[in-house]
């Protein structure tokens, strides 16, 4: 890199042509070695400081950039000094929130970004980070189907504890709502979003979702009974939430049992390489989610929590989850995979303890499942055996499919996916030419 030369100036054919937000810094996008990275100049003292931030948050688990170098000592040709750059790791697929804007956004957008940002700030806060700048300038945010992911890509103000008092905290959400509604009266001048809209109001509700989000991570509950109900009830709540129940602990109390429920924030491929490590299960990265879920349930009201983690993997493997699978009748197993079914046996169990407003057992719910849900369900490995030209949809359907199959409800697509994958896992060269 041209480290001789101030930011500003540095050659078109180094940098990379990237939306960039508002800084007070100079910052660039530059290519380098078939990555993307964003250099940003400052002091010294303060790329090295956020440099050390951001690799601690980084180690903590916390949605942020990842800091990649500090380049201090610079010169310009003339031997004058140039300020140190702080150079991060440029977040693929992200965008600013102005970038966002330009593009058109409507209010409903608006409203999720302020609601990731927020989700951002709790997570921040339970790792002990105080922000001291929070704002959509300082955040980077990506899609994630119909709603955003906020990182955080400015850490020079933040300073990290072992927990946060309530007066910091409090600070750092007025401070957001400060300059959220700065930020939105910039984008009414801009012509950006209607002139019409709020700003006080959207600036309010990051501190109406921070609160309800803390209040509902944090809390601690006091059950009397129907303990594993209110448990499940508690992880599918944090779920919905956007956030991962790492760990769940239990404390009894004189008149009942204190539940408290820690998130944790993982990254991709977490939980099926965590069930694999446990059990030795090979599942899909939401059918592992929920599996470990259940897994964790165990282990806080069946098992003893002292023991090995593995252990007790192993008995919810050999107590719950073989006994479930091994519950469906022959008939019924070629329907779907263990996983899938067992997948489906908790999700049932869900919807039968919501009507009831009580726990309802595995065992009972196994039977139910198989009864009622498990019949009208297609056969996934005829579906997988079947030629696609005798497979049809719609009215006429012949029984070519195999008995059980439902063909009104397998897609053109599925039905191609699934003949592509038995192709592609066949060692037939005839199957491979076709």
């Amino acid at each position: 890199m041209p480290w001789s030369i101030p930011l500003e100036n540095w050659p078109k054919d180094t940098l990379a042509a990237l939306p960039r937000g508002i800084s007070r810094h100079v910052v660039r996008f530059v290519r380098y070695e078939g990555r993307v990275l964003a250099v940003k100049e400052t002091v010294d003292a303060m790329a090295a400081r956020e440099f050390s931030l951001l690799r601690d948050l980084q180690r903590r688990g916390a949605p942020c950039v990842v800091p990649f170098a500090v380049v201090g000592g610079r010169t310009d040709e003339d031997g004058e000094p140039l300020p140190a750059a702080l150079v991060t790791e440029h977040l693929q697929f992200s965008l600013p929130y102005r970038a966002l804007f330009s593009q058109g956004v409507r209010e409903d957008t608006l409203t999720r970004l302020i609601d990731a940002l927020a989700v951002l700030l709790v997570r921040l806060h339970l790792l002990g980070f105080y922000w001291g700048d929070v704002s959509l300038s300082n955040a980077l945010f990506r899609r994630d189907a119909s709603s955003f992911s906020a990182y955080l890509v400015d850490a020079e103000t933040g300073d990290i504890h072992p927990v946060l008092t309530d007066g910091q905290r409090a600070y750092d959400i007025e401070l957001a709502r400060t300059n959220i509604i700065g930020e939105i009266f910039d984008l009414q001048a801009g012509e950006w979003v209607d002139s019409e809209l709020d700003a006080i109001d959207v600036g309010e509700r990051i501190a109406e979702r921070y609160e309800k989000l803390w209040e509902t991570l944090t809390q601690t509950e006091v059950i009397r009974d129907h303990i594993r109900y209110h448990v499940e009830e508690r992880i599918h709540e944090l779920n919905k939430l956007g956030f991962d129940v790492a760990e769940i602990d239990m404390t009894s109390t004189e008149d009942g049992n204190e539940v408290r429920i820690r998130p944790k924030v993982v990254d991709a491929g977490f939980h099926s390489r965590r069930l694999m490590r446990l059990t030795g299960l090979d599942v899909q990265e939401n059918q592992a989610r929920r599996m470990l879920n259940d897994l964790d349930e165990y282990r806080a009201t069946v098992a003893n929590k002292d023991d090995d983690e593995v252990m007790v993997a192993h008995e919810w493997l050999v107590d719950v989850f073989e006994p479930a699978v091994r519950a469906v009748p022959r008939e019924f197993r070629r329907k779907l995979e263990p996983a899938q079914v067992f997948h489906e046996i908790l999700d049932h169990r869900w919807f039968l303890t919501e009507e009831r407003e009580s726990y309802v057992p595995l065992t009972e719910a196994v039977a139910s499942y198989v009864k009622n849900v498990l019949p009208t369900r297609p056969d996934e490995q005829a579906v997988l055996g079947t030629p696609i030209s005798e497979l049809t949809t719609g009215d006429d359907v012949d029984d070519t499919t195999g008995p059980g199959v439902d063909t009104h409800a397998i897609s053109l697509s599925e039905i191609a996916n699934a003949h592509l994958q038995r192709i592609l896992e066949s060692e037939d060269d005839d199957d491979l030419q076709r």
